[in-house]
């Protein structure tokens, strides 16, 4: 018997997802996952909590972002759901009305798992590349490190992983001391 043959998934195939998933439309292909382990969101939650403040808020530090925690993006013809992004402020001032953006962030970070680490960086990154997004961070709960890496050309170059408790300084947010440590806690 012939395998079926490949059908290109739509958006419509995308909102028929069981609402305890997450799905992705990238290229035509529906991806889906779980919600994401306690470990995974306490370090998304955390690491949305340190930039927020200094960086959002200008709360002791520069300001001039916008940050959604799992916002959908729209860029092209996928859809895409990172677990953190921030716009700088000239490009979106303010949110546009809707469920939905179609402005590519400015960075954008991926909490790694084992369900999601390698759509998130085969599938997804080179998509984060050809819509522009200048910096993607990617953070691993269980070994602990954030990667952090900068658009150059048409991919992304690893700056530098820091590891543990580091006190970190990383692009963009340079202006702000980050103890990974907290991204850690339980």
């Amino acid at each position: 018997m012939a395998a079926p043959a490949w059908k290109e998934a739509t958006y419509e195939d995308l909102l028929k997802v069981d609402p305890h998933l997450v799905a992705e439309l990238v290229e035509g292909t529906l991806y889906t996952h779980p919600r994401p382990r306690t470990a995974h969101a306490r370090s998304a939650t955390m690491l949305s909590f340190e930039l927020v403040g200094p960086f959002d808020r200008g709360r002791g530090g520069p300001g001039g972002w916008l940050f959604l925690f799992e916002p959908e993006l729209h860029l092209g013809r996928d859809v895409l759901v990172p677990d953190l992004a921030g716009w700088r402020r000239e490009r979106l001032p303010e949110l546009p009305d809707g469920p939905s953006l179609s402005v590519a962030p400015d960075w954008l970070c991926e909490v790694l798992s084992p369900a999601t680490a390698s759509v998130d960086r085969s599938v997804k990154l080179p998509q984060y590349a050809a819509q522009g997004v200048a910096h993607v961070w990617f953070i691993d709960p269980e070994a602990q490190t954030l990667e952090v890496l900068r658009l150059d050309g048409r991919t992304y170059r690893l700056m530098t992983t820091f590891a543990h408790e580091a006190l970190v300084r990383a692009e963009p947010f340079e202006a702000f001391e980050l103890s990974l440590s907290e991204l850690w806690s339980r």
